[in-house]
């Protein structure tokens, strides 16, 4: 068997715990690496619907357009993992350029450090003493190990100190510069950021090692207040270089923000940073990008602004069947709460393939207006939109949302053969 973790998830047997995979294969006991092997149709190879799906092409463009953007910008990438908790395609991050993998609670550190990662960024304030001594006996044990997480009070950095005073190894922290009041997390004002970071420097269990935020929740956000937000955020990591704050053995400055909406004015505004004391790693930390998404995204991604730049493409699609058509304008298909994402809007319908000539057409006149837990409620335009029995591909909104509904998605070509399964661990 293969030592390599990742690899290892192909031996999986296919099995329940997996929705929509063909049940003559856990019947045969195959393992998810021979069903791939097998390269089966979607709508041909024995899946049941509803069954979630990733676009292989739409993958590997997301991978190499954000890989390319943050090279091409001078910036490091820490993609957020909580976007699709899966290693398989933390392998390709890393694979396209990425500095590590963001997290935002311990559980998924354990399974970044599971499947090998080796530099993780945790994107809150840590202050679960288990936890805390459970990094830093990953940092004693692996040299090659690196970690940070936000701290954003005093009292915080009292706990962390208090829980790590016999612990084997040292953690780095950055201070996290809250966008505003109302905002999320986050130090309120510059000085509660300096009181914080003073705080750090007089512990010898945390390391300050730089600034952190999320421009995301900047309130009212607009391309004047986030790139207002992110030049508050790398004047403090300035001052604080200038007043001897970070620590000294330091061999370089961590300045970090950066989701999915506003990556470009992360890129203006850290590439004025100043020179410093030392080095400085320029970490962005967008996750969405991986799936991208039919909706939310779409509309709020930085490439729409900067085409030029680059672009992605929706990745997922969610395949389910028409199974009661009561009425010539209503039509019901079988995926609900249960299998969709809905918290940033209802799915859009994208096309529709007929189950007896196996013709596929764009899915106009047809719209979903309401979900149940396993019923999507479409309303048609006309009596010949949709027949029982037809698949209706839905396109969703929020990548977060979709990823972790699905154990096990399968990585489909243009022409609908399956040649991969990408495993999540939410």
């Amino acid at each position: 068997m293969d030592s390599d973790p990742v690899k290892q998830l192909a031996d999986e047997p296919v099995d329940h715990r997996f929705k929509g995979l063909p049940p003559d294969a856990q019947a045969a006991r195959l393992t998810v690496g021979q069903l791939a092997r097998q390269r089966r149709g979607i709508h041909t190879g024995g899946f049941t619907t509803p069954v979630l799906t990733l676009d292989a092409d739409a993958l590997e463009h997301n991978l190499a357009a954000l890989g390319t953007y943050a090279a091409r910008h001078d910036l490091a990438f820490a993609p957020h993992g909580k976007t699709c908790m899966a290693p398989q395609l933390f392998r390709r991050q890393l694979d396209h350029g990425a500095w590590g993998i963001t997290a935002a609670v311990p559980h998924q550190a354990r399974v970044y450090r599971a499947f090998g990662i080796q530099r993780i960024f945790l994107a809150n304030e840590l202050v679960d003493p288990a936890a805390l001594r459970w990094v830093a006996g990953e940092l004693a044990s692996d040299p090659d190990f690196r970690f940070v997480c936000y701290v954003d009070s005093v009292r915080g950095v009292h706990l962390m100190d208090r829980a790590l005073r016999d612990a084997p190894a040292r953690i780095d922290v950055v201070v996290e510069l809250g966008a505003g009041e109302g905002a999320r997390t986050g130090a309120r004002s510059d000085n509660d950021c300096r009181a914080v970071a003073e705080a750090v420097s007089a512990t010898r269990t945390l390391r300050l090692v730089g600034m952190g935020g999320y421009e995301a929740e900047v309130p009212d956000a607009d391309p004047e207040r986030v790139h207002a937000y992110l030049r508050r955020l790398t004047a403090l990591a300035v001052e604080f270089d200038k007043a001897g704050l970070f620590a000294a053995d330091l061999d370089e400055i961590v300045v970090s923000a950066g989701g999915s909406a506003w990556f470009d004015a992360v890129a203006d505004v850290f590439a004025e940073i100043p020179e410093l004391s030392r080095p400085v790693l320029k970490l962005l930390r967008s996750g969405a990008y991986v799936s991208h998404d039919h909706g939310w995204y779409k509309g709020l991604t930085p490439f729409n602004r900067h085409p030029e730049e680059g672009g992605l493409r929706p990745a997922f699609r969610l395949w389910t069947q028409v199974v009661s058509r009561p009425s010539p304008t209503q039509a019901f298909v079988n995926a609900g709460k249960r299998d969709i994402a809905y918290d940033l809007g209802l799915p859009e319908a994208e096309l529709v393939r007929d189950e007896l000539t196996g013709e596929e057409r764009p899915a106009t006149g047809v719209r979903v207006v309401k979900l149940s837990d396993q019923h999507a409620w479409l309303e048609t335009a006309s009596a010949d939109d949709v027949q029982v029995g037809d698949w209706v591909a839905l396109g969703m909104s929020h990548p977060c949302t979709i990823f972790e509904k699905w154990p096990l998605i399968p990585v489909v070509e243009a022409d609908g053969t399956v040649t991969d399964f990408v495993r999540t661990f939410f």
